[in-house]
């Protein structure tokens, strides 16, 4: 059955026709408004309720009902506007950008070889989120946490308890960079051993939360890949694709809260054991930058925002954004985030 989608505040249609392939169009169809929602998928795309215009997966018209010329070809230029859309990871990508510099859809490297007994799970339950499915807050609240580490022995250990694992409790020596087309953290902690935890997140472009699972106590490169994806101005949601041995299996990385999830708490316990849900939403539908005082430890959220502006400022000029690949092969995305033991804690540059 169709499907409604709100994508960058706009309102759309997701289908798939009975050959299996996905379309997304705009709502009204071209000839007289009705909702395309309403319309039934058919082998060759999607057919609007009111007068049975047949539409393909690419908008272009195919039959028009009731036409008295019904035996000629149906008029070329009559099109249903839509995005192109590509199916990777168990998810579907939509292109809404300019026709003429629609680059190559990215593929991650973590994701594309699984190793023995693995497969690649898709989930659209907003984990990382802290809370529900959409989250009613402006996304780039969510997405800039994931360069701020400091809040991790905090929010998600003295206040909330240990939602991860101890290791995480403890307050990090932290390392960012910028490159081209992402930030980095290099979060390290001295364990009681003498060596060191350390684990690497990325906030990647366009709106990609690389986060290797805090609970997970052995070595190893990140399984999840995260799109964070703005629904409008004041809303978001998470989709996510992971490496996987057992079905279901992301859906055990969830937080949790006094060992409950964040659904089944009531408001007095919100309140009690408030984790990264309630510190991001509580800031407001769109929070106030100018009403901050940014310290040292906001350093990555400071260069995420910069890069980001970056490309804001690229985009105005007529220029394409840092991270889109237009030749085969550069649309490969390789990831540095995951966790490991080191024997010492390595010299801190300052920069």
């Amino acid at each position: 059955m169709p499907k409604k989608v709100r994508v960058l505040a706009e309102d759309l249609v997701l289908f798939r026709d009975r050959s299996g392939r996905p379309g997304l169009v705009y709502p009204r169809c071209v000839h007289r408004g009705a909702s395309l929602f309403y319309g039934r998928t058919e082998e060759r795309g999607i057919r609007c309720c009111y007068h049975g215009w047949l539409f393909d997966v690419n908008g272009q018209c195919l039959e028009q009902p009731g036409r008295p010329d019904t035996g000629k070809p149906v008029p070329g230029n009559v099109r249903q506007p839509n995005y192109p859309v590509q199916e990777r990871y168990g998810l579907i990508f939509a292109y809404l950008g300019p026709p003429d510099r629609q680059p190559l859809l990215p593929r991650y490297d973590i994701l594309e070889n699984p190793g023995p007994g693995e497969h690649v799970e898709a989930d659209d339950s907003s984990i990382g989120s802290g809370g529900p499915q959409i989250v009613p807050c402006n996304w780039l609240q969510h997405f800039e946490n994931v360069m701020d580490p400091f809040h991790v022995p905090i929010l998600h250990g003295s206040f909330s308890g240990t939602q991860f694992n101890e290791n995480m409790n403890l307050m990090p020596d932290v390392r960012f960079e910028s490159h081209a087309e992402r930030v980095s953290s290099r979060q390290l902690r001295q364990l009681a051993s003498g060596r060191v935890h350390q684990r690497i997140t990325e906030a990647v472009l366009p709106a990609v939360r690389v986060v290797a699972n805090p609970r997970a106590q052995q070595d190893g490169p990140c399984s999840l890949v995260g799109w964070v994806l703005p629904i409008d101005d004041t809303h978001f949601r998470i989709y996510s694709a992971g490496r996987v041995k057992v079905a279901g299996e992301l859906q055990s990385i969830r937080s949790r809260f006094n060992g409950r999830l964040w659904a089944e708490l009531s408001e007095a316990e919100h309140q009690r054991f408030p984790g990264d849900y309630e510190a991001q939403v509580s800031q407001g539908p769109i929070t106030f930058h100018s009403e901050e005082h940014l310290v040292k430890t906001d350093r990555g959220v400071v260069l995420l925002r910069t890069l980001l502006k970056k490309q804001v400022d690229a985009v105005v000029r007529g220029e394409n954004p840092a991270g889109v690949a237009f030749e085969s092969g550069a649309e490969l995305v390789k990831l540095a985030a995951g966790t490991s033991t080191l024997n010492e804690m390595p010299p801190h540059v300052e920069d």
